[in-house]
């Protein structure tokens, strides 16, 4: 007998979700800083063994929506709901409530297990976390719920083994030495948005997206040229900076990851565009990827 499903990860901006599927899968696929809307696509992280494979889903936080880019990022979180053979609603201590009710009024109507993971438990004390699970157990009748911490890899254990009970029989949707669906060049784009979260503050990191328009592989060393988006001049004076050193900081942290992440020398060549409000142009957000209705 072998078994295979979609497991998909829920719930709101900065809960966890994509340190837990990276420590499920053993690999950093989801970049994670401490700031919302971190994740923008629906990420697969797959893992396999001799009789199973789990197809994890990293999905981006909920939030109500306010331009064309972040409607998107919630119809990646729609089709989560529907391909789910197991679904993770993932919430962090002290947490009451989803961003957007229609999406918690899903929750209980799915007709597919739910885990309830109640993750930071290492921030907390026993008292409020038995008043968290009291709390969820009438607010998600139906969830198995599981205290956790992803960052620390507590209790994932059980929640993994708890899930292969849980797979429907199945062949396998993907090759076994298959990692993710998505492509190299998906990678380097995420590695250097990451360094761009972490380096500048405000609304510039949302207003970047990331293009790589070569990435060309030999034995020993990747070349690799990108292209930063932003949507005003003055965001692309910020991002440079001072005689480019700003743009340098970034350029050596990302090129530090992806040494890591591929197992090579890396050559990354940095650019930066403008191209105005992108995150409103629909045309432009399909070229990036976005599921555009």
């Amino acid at each position: 007998m072998h078994k295979s499903g979609f497991v998909n990860i829920i719930g709101n901006p900065n809960v966890g979700k994509s340190s837990l599927m990276n420590a499920f899968v053993g690999e950093k696929l989801s970049i994670i800083t401490s700031k919302a809307q971190t994740t923008r696509h629906r990420i697969f992280g797959i893992v396999s063994g001799d009789d199973f494979q789990v197809v994890f889903s990293d999905t981006p936080g909920i939030i109500k929506p306010s331009y064309a880019l972040q409607a998107s990022m919630m119809d990646f979180v729609k089709s989560a709901f529907e391909d789910a053979d197991i679904l993770i609603y993932m919430v962090e201590v002290g947490e009451k409530e989803l961003k957007d009710e229609t999406f918690f009024k899903k929750i209980n109507t799915l007709q597919v297990p739910v885990l309830l993971l109640i993750n930071k438990i290492d921030t907390t004390d026993q008292q409020l976390l038995e008043e968290q699970v009291a709390y969820w157990q009438t607010q998600v009748p139906k969830a198995e719920i599981y205290p956790i911490s992803a960052l620390h890899s507590f209790h994932t254990d059980v929640v993994f083994n708890r899930i292969l009970e849980l797979l429907p029989e199945s062949p396998a949707f993907f090759p076994k030495d298959q990692l993710t669906d998505k492509p190299e060049r998906f990678f380097v784009n995420e590695i250097i948005r990451e360094k761009i979260l972490l380096h500048y503050k405000k609304e510039i990191p949302y207003s970047v997206e990331v293009e790589t328009e070569s990435f060309a592989d030999s034995e020993t060393i990747i070349h690799i040229r990108a292209v930063i988006m932003v949507e005003r001049d003055s965001q692309k004076g910020i991002i440079i900076g001072h005689r480019g050193e700003a743009l340098k900081r970034v350029g050596i942290a990302a090129r530090a990851d992806m040494e890591k992440f591929f197992g090579k020398q890396i050559h990354l060549e940095l650019f930066v565009k403008v191209n105005k409000d992108w995150r409103s142009n629909e045309r432009q957000l399909r070229r990036f990827g976005y599921a555009i209705n």
